[in-house]
């Protein structure tokens, strides 16, 4: 399911909205942990003495990649986060961030559907959303372009913007930064070489 027409555009401007209310210029890492701090969402980990400790190992050390994180909702209206310590904390801070995508978006709760991969909402598009609002948050569309200027590679950007390497990729594309960076090289060339002759 795509992205309903108009999405993008409007995540860009949510994006650079919550920005301004942290404090964090565009080309800047946001924390998204600072973000759910000051939406009031709690956050904790696994190692709650509440919770089953068998299904702790089993999500800790037997099958850490099925879970890594679930915005749990509270009555009345609140929620938390519950997430999963033993991931790298550069797939920490996105899954924050995703979890964060779907409290600033007010996606309802619904069906989880769980697999292989972990578990994931049965609505795809919430799920989409929830993805490319996450990407705007922590490497913004104009802060994938500034990079494509400086000519940063994808570990450079990961590094910076303290993510992994696949998530600057995947911003990197699908913001078409590098392509926009290229055409205007090539223009300002043309521009040089007509100018010199």
């Amino acid at each position: 399911m795509a992205l309903r027409r108009g999405f993008k555009k409007e995540a860009r401007e949510l994006a650079l909205e919550v920005r301004e209310e942290l404090d964090t210029k565009v080309f800047a890492p946001m924390d998204p942990y600072a973000l759910a701090e000051l939406y009031g969402v709690e956050i904790f980990d696994l190692t709650q003495p509440e919770l089953p400790a068998e299904s702790v190992r089993h999500l800790t050390e037997l099958r850490p990649h099925v879970f890594s994180a679930a915005l749990v909702p509270l009555n009345p209206s609140g929620v938390i986060i519950v997430e999963n310590h033993v991931h790298h904390p550069k797939r920490r801070r996105a899954t924050i961030a995703h979890e964060m995508a779907h409290v600033l978006l007010e996606h309802p709760f619904g069906p989880m559907l769980t697999g292989e991969n972990g578990c994931r909402s049965a609505v795809s598009v919430i799920e989409e959303e929830a993805d490319e609002l996450s990407g705007e948050l922590l490497i913004p569309s104009d802060a994938a372009r500034m990079a494509a200027f400086k000519s940063w590679s994808d570990q450079s950007v990961a590094n910076y913007f303290r993510v992994s390497v696949p998530m600057a990729q995947w911003r990197m594309n699908v913001t078409g930064a590098r392509r926009i960076a290229c055409r205007w090289r090539e223009r300002s060339m043309r521009t040089r070489y007509a100018v010199a002759h």
